[in-house]
């Protein structure tokens, strides 16, 4: 299976189980791994043939920007599945980054890492 990725795609969210998230939002940050076969888009040099990333792009902001959820898992499963219903697209691994986490003890990041496929 081939990938193709998107790294650092950003957006602000308003997630967290906590009112103060939820009031003043946050950066989250989202990592995307897609499967799928490029060889006919490749063949062809065929757009079609092949998942568009710049609407796959703005499809997964939309997702951070649009309803708020408590956590990170159900934002990383909302974004996998968005990407799934892309056509050609049979598996995806989502990483969704919450850098500015409340935790109270330094740190660099806070990640969720998933994997789903069509299976």
């Amino acid at each position: 299976m081939d990938r193709v990725a998107l790294r650092g795609l950003k957006a602000r969210g308003h997630h967290g189980v906590f009112p103060k998230e939820r009031e003043e939002g946050q950066t989250f940050i989202v990592d995307l791994v897609l499967g799928l076969d490029t060889r006919p888009a490749a063949a062809d040099d065929d757009l079609t043939k092949t998942v568009h990333y710049g609407i796959v792009a703005e499809e997964v902001v939309t997702e951070v920007e649009g309803e708020p959820v408590n956590l990170i898992e159900t934002l990383a499963e909302r974004i996998a599945r968005t990407c799934l219903k892309h056509e050609g697209v049979l598996e995806v691994e989502v990483c969704v980054h919450k850098p500015d986490a409340p935790i109270t003890v330094p740190f660099d990041d806070v990640t969720v890492t998933i994997t789903r496929s069509r299976v």
